[in-house]
């Protein structure tokens, strides 16, 4: 899918940086960068320690990847907690060449079962270096210029849906309301599961689309 500007027309392929959720690492976005290159993007999986070190120290990772990435536009695509480390990696390092963001199941606005989780002297472990992240979530902003799209799952199937009882619609994870932000430029709902985002066919060619055109598909 050719990516268009304001008037539509065409330019250059951007470079994509797609960037993992918690308890994952790189490979699972194989799916998503497989598919997105064979639409004429130019993918690249960044990795980083999501249990095993802070969120501060993720985030300048991301960051620094950000930064290592070749090409005069870029966006992201990120997947749960990978968003979060996202958003705060451009707060810390801006980078006018992120254009478009794509927030997968990505909990910007609260996080009841991260929260619940980590209380849990049981499961709070499981979440290691996170655990402060999910009981005092920041207030993460989209950087000016970035335009920001979310999809939210609707499939309730997952650890939150296992382990507790999420107090609304969601992926089994995240509840919808939870991936809303007030600087979203567009926000879609799917029948899809949290991990399920990361192999959907639905899934990439929404992504393919706000990446081309700032708007999700309709």
């Amino acid at each position: 899918m050719p990516e268009t500007g304001p008037a539509g027309a065409q330019r250059a392929p951007a470079s994509v940086l797609l960037v993992h959720g918690l308890w994952t690492n790189r490979a699972v976005m194989l799916y998503l960068a497989h598919a997105l290159d064979s639409r004429g993007f130019v993918t690249r999986a960044c990795g980083y320690f999501s249990a095993l070190q802070e969120f501060e120290h993720n985030a300048a990772r991301v960051a620094r990847a950000i930064a290592a990435t070749a090409g005069s536009r870029i966006h992201l695509v990120a997947h749960s907690l990978g968003g979060l480390v996202a958003l705060r990696a451009l707060a810390r390092r801006p980078d006018p060449r992120v254009k478009r963001i794509v927030l997968l199941g990505a909990p910007v606005a609260d996080c009841f079962a991260g929260r619940e989780l980590a209380r849990s002297r049981w499961s709070a472990p499981l979440l290691g270096a996170s655990r402060s992240l999910w009981l005092d979530l920041p207030r993460l902003d989209v950087p000016p210029g970035v335009e920001a799209g979310a999809i939210a799952g609707t499939r309730a199937l997952g650890l939150g849906r296992l382990v507790l009882r999420l107090p609304g619609p969601s992926d089994g994870v995240v509840l919808v309301e939870e991936t809303r932000h007030p600087r979203l430029a567009d926000h879609l709902a799917l029948p899809v599961a949290h991990s399920q985002m990361l192999a959907s066919p639905t899934v990439v060619g929404q992504v393919a689309a706000f990446l081309a055109t700032g708007r999700f598909a309709r």
